[in-house]
């Protein structure tokens, strides 16, 4: 029967081909859901990404917080609503997104990291011109023999292009970036946008060995709720296509899809409400989540 000690040592010796692997690569990681709001979950992301930098490896953070927007607008009497799962931003809205996203969770996250002996530094699509967006447009289907009604969703952007070289700045400097999902707008306006598609354009962008979305489920499941722990782009568009994947999974599979399309090597939708996930995924023959591969 196999020791503690023993288990231990043939951990470290499974991750150690993987380190060797990844070592001087950029990893872009989407950080949210239950991940950001459990205290021993927090403490674990932040170790994780310590690690990682400490190995070689350089780790981008873009980080979430809906619910934290939904709090403070209840807080303040502000109605907001949502349209097929994205809030409409009024610029009153937009006021309190950019007070949540860039000076509350990015300056916390960045504390925190900083706490437990990372240097990170806060970023949003602002900085240096790193995420130039548009104005997103959303196109609902209607009866048929009608038009398709565009819905103007206020201040909702989605990025068009990115400056990779302050990152890559940042990067060489030893430094862990961590990104608010505020855009800037063609006329310097800031838009909000999903931080999804901030990771996958940024991985794109930075030509990421990987992209890694956080997320409160298992990974992607199949017909039969089973796990798939790996699938190609073909297998993940049939899954869309045959309804398999439904709700939310299908614009993270495309935030996959398109990094994969750009030259990022492969990309992972992970459970973030497990302990220890991120490195679990990376360093671990098994993982805990679904990664794509091109």
């Amino acid at each position: 029967m196999e020791n503690q000690s023993d288990l231990r040592a043939r951990t470290l010796m499974e991750a150690l081909p993987y380190i060797r692997r990844f070592a001087g690569q950029t990893i872009v990681v989407k950080y949210g859901g239950h991940a950001m709001v459990d205290e021993e979950l927090k403490e674990s992301f932040a170790l994780n990404l310590i690690l990682l930098r400490t190995v070689g490896i350089y780790p981008v953070v873009v980080h979430g917080g809906g619910p934290q927007i939904g709090n403070l607008l209840k807080r303040l009497d502000i109605e907001s609503e949502f349209v097929d799962g994205m809030r409409v931003t009024s610029p009153e809205v937009m006021d309190v997104v950019k007070m949540v996203l860039i000076g509350e969770v990015n300056t916390s996250i960045v504390a925190m990291l900083n706490q437990h002996g990372g240097n990170a530094v806060g970023l949003s699509g602002h900085s240096a011109g790193l995420v130039q967006a548009e104005k997103l447009k959303l196109t609902k289907r209607v009866k048929d023999g009608q038009p398709p009604e565009i819905v103007d969703l206020g201040l909702v952007g989605k990025p068009m292009t990115v400056n990779p070289q302050v990152l890559q700045t940042l990067e060489h400097g030893k430094f862990i970036p961590v990104i608010a999902p505020v855009g800037q707008g063609p006329d310097g306006e800031s838009l909000n946008i999903n931080a999804d598609l901030v990771a996958s354009a940024l991985a794109s962008g930075l030509r990421a060995q990987k992209l890694v979305l956080l997320t409160d489920t298992p990974g992607v499941m199949g017909d039969k709720q089973n796990l798939i722990s790996e699938m190609t782009k073909v297998q993940a568009r049939e899954l869309m296509d045959k309804q398999t994947v439904t709700g939310g999974m299908i614009p993270k599979l495309n935030c996959c899809l398109d990094a994969l399309d750009h030259g990022v090597a492969s990309a992972h939708i992970i459970d973030g409400r497990a302990k220890n996930a991120l490195l679990l995924e990376l360093f671990t023959d098994q993982g805990v989540g679904t990664i794509l591969k091109g």
